[in-house]
């Protein structure tokens, strides 16, 4: 990290003039890859259940519907064998998990945070806040944003603070939170990390937990980062200005999706009732959102960055919202090549569909469209919601 007396960041406490913006994204992902044809043998021949023989033709079909062609993981084979608790379902394994996540998770954070800075094209020195969003991410001091911090050199004065563990929609909390810090802080540049390895939740296949297996056919390692910051300089190049954001609860729905760290790692419940309370909810929670951007009457009139939750959440957006097939192709592109990664999955949804505008020659980020709505859900049921507007291309 710099020297206290070396051109520290200052924090600016009279307000910004005008709205955040992402200034800059940037991704990484573990070296190994695994295609999905591949992985009801690999998990099941890793885990030593290849004996699960009904079982294993159970995840194979999981698998095939999941609409994930491939994901990445930090998980080596070593590691597993150096670990054999990890594999042995509801053993103690938590102390071998925690010592692979915290060598692990900062490295592959570095990496997206120096393609962001990259992007960005500014002294590190000008970013003055550092947001860690992980739910993953383990547990111990110093945490990963201090070890972030040190490998980038941010400043001494850097405002540090964690995002954990929201689940799915912690990166877009983060986004939240650092559009806040950003437009009440004049020059405030916000630098959000958000890393997830499943290493924390993997386990042997159980008949006792079908919604772990289900998290097995989709969840993947991934990290992405983002700069965020309001009144543009003229070297800084805005890709989304984050208009307004907020979050839902909705009601009685706790029980729908939920997690727990305990002795033998992270382990979840996906419950069936998820979709349904999706179904019933959605057009209420985004009620107001939806009457903000005017388009209440013509959501196909927006762009889309939705958390690739599961094909099963983006097939029942699609079909609740009445959206036309392209509206939601950059989540079902992400889902395909990563899996669900957790909170970066959001984050490499908006690089996606930023890529995908050019690619498309779209006049702006959001295709074409100038507003467009950020989702993302996680336990609670936690609803996730933020108006972006795109900017040219």
């Amino acid at each position: 990290m710099g020297s206290l007396d070396n051109g520290s960041a200052r924090i600016n406490n009279q307000k910004a003039n005008g709205l955040a913006s992402i200034l800059a994204i940037g991704t990484a992902l573990p070296p190994i890859c695994i295609k999905q044809d591949d992985y009801p043998d690999y998990y099941f021949r890793v885990t030593k259940s290849d004996h699960k023989t009904q079982l294993k033709e159970k995840f194979r079909r999981i698998c095939e519907k999941s609409g994930v062609t491939k994901r990445y993981t930090v998980l080596t084979e070593d590691m597993i064998k150096e670990n054999e608790n990890i594999i042995t379902y509801k053993a103690p394994s938590l102390d071998a998990r925690q010592a692979i996540l915290h060598k692990e998770t900062p490295k592959l954070a570095i990496e997206a945070a120096l393609k962001t800075i990259q992007e960005w094209g500014q002294p590190v020195s000008k970013i003055t806040h550092l947001f860690f969003c992980s739910s993953s991410g383990g547990c111990y001091l110093p945490s990963s944003d201090f070890q972030i911090a040190k490998a980038l050199g941010l400043e001494p004065t850097v405002q540090r603070s964690m995002v954990f563990p929201h689940g799915c929609y912690v990166a877009s909390s983060g986004l939240r939170l650092a559009k806040d810090i950003a437009e009440n802080n004049k020059d405030a540049r916000v630098l959000v990390v958000c890393c997830e390895l499943m290493v924390s939740s993997f386990h042997a296949p159980s008949e006792d937990a079908i919604g772990m297996l289900i998290g097995h056919a989709i969840f993947g390692d991934g990290a992405a980062c983002a700069i965020v910051g309001a009144d543009p300089e003229p070297t800084e190049r805005p890709i989304f200005e984050l208009v307004k954001g907020g979050q839902v609860i909705v009601p009685d729905t706790e029980d729908c999706l939920g997690g727990w760290v305990m002795e033998m790692g992270w382990i979840y419940d996906l419950n069936k009732r998820l979709l349904q309370a999706l179904a019933d909810n959605i057009l209420g929670a985004l009620d107001d959102t939806l009457r903000l951007t005017g388009k209440r009457d013509d959501l196909n009139g927006l762009f889309y960055v939705l958390h690739p939750g599961g094909r099963a959440i983006i097939d029942l957006l699609e079909e609740k919202l009445e959206l036309t097939k392209d509206k939601l192709e950059s989540s079902r592109r992400v889902l395909s090549n990563y899996g669900n990664m957790w909170g970066p999955a959001l984050v490499f949804t908006l690089d996606e569909m930023r890529r995908k505008s050019k690619e498309d020659n779209a006049t702006t980020t959001g295709g074409g469209s100038e507003l467009g709505l950020m989702m993302a859900f996680g336990p609670g049921l936690t609803t996730e919601i933020m108006v972006l507007r795109s900017v040219p291309l």
